[in-house]
């Protein structure tokens, strides 16, 4: 589709949609207002912004799982903390970016 010019009554007639759509000012109001919200997912966690006492408490509970698994040689507990241990590194080096101002 080749980009044309608009004949003069169409310009006209978008002219005063845009008027119209200028003059609602509920319309206005929701378009400045309008975030976009993170969905869960991939780009969620790596857009995250982790708080210090978030990884201090995900900290805790990989240290826990660690000892726990050495400890009993538990399967639950060596799996859970293999999946808990990247997600704890991965806050961590988040906030320590954010600190940082990097």
């Amino acid at each position: 589709m080749s980009p044309t010019r608009l004949s003069a009554h169409e310009q006209r007639v978008l002219d005063g949609i845009e008027r119209g759509l200028r003059r609602d000012r509920r319309l206005e109001r929701r378009l400045r207002t309008m975030t976009v919200h993170r969905g869960p997912g991939v780009r969620g966690l790596v857009c995250c912004r982790p708080r210090g006492r978030t990884v201090a408490v995900l900290l805790a509970v990989s240290v826990t799982l660690m000892v726990t698994a050495i400890a009993t040689s538990a399967p639950w507990a060596i799996c859970s903390f293999a999946v808990l241990w990247p997600l704890t590194l991965f806050a961590a080096v988040r906030l320590l970016c954010r600190w940082s101002g990097g």
